[in-house]
């Protein structure tokens, strides 16, 4: 199951992008598909804004900036369902919307850019090293074809 949790200083912004739930939910199942993963895996995902990236930033990883996705793996499981609880995501829909709108594609296509790049770690992708990276982008970039995104969403 993918729960969805909006900040309440976003929520109006939410409603005015009618289906944002249904595009996080597919994206979601269409990266943990294609990684040959259980799509009834459970995650989080929350939208927020810069202010609460900003401080989760700092806290977990000591940069004082905000940023657009953080991905939170947790490994712990159900003990009653036996399912998989993968994490949770938090993404900044203010950066989001900023980035889009850089590039040139919808915000539909940056915010599943985001939840996909965020399972994507969950499942202990990464991109450090130049290896892990082409790896992480090929698998990145097949969900985003998959999913119909404009290719200036697309990195390569």
């Amino acid at each position: 199951m993918i729960e969805l949790q909006f900040a309440d200083v976003i929520v109006p912004e939410i409603e005015a992008l009618p289906g944002c739930q249904q595009w996080l939910e597919i994206a979601a199942q269409e990266v943990l598909r294609l990684a040959g993963e259980d799509a009834s895996d459970n995650m989080t995902i929350v939208l927020s804004d810069d202010d609460e990236l900003r401080r989760l930033n700092m806290q977990f990883l000591e940069n004082d900036v905000p940023t657009d996705v953080l991905s939170f793996p947790s490994g712990e499981y159900d003990p009653d369902t036996q399912a998989n609880y993968l994490g949770d995501i938090i993404i900044s829909l203010a950066r989001a919307q900023m980035q889009s709108t850089q590039a040139g594609h919808p915000l539909k296509d940056e915010l599943q850019l985001l939840v996909v790049h965020g399972v994507l770690h969950l499942l202990g992708y990464d991109h450090l090293e130049e290896d892990e990276k082409v790896e992480m982008w090929r698998v990145q970039a097949e969900a985003l074809e998959l999913l119909g995104c404009s290719p200036s969403a697309i990195p390569r």
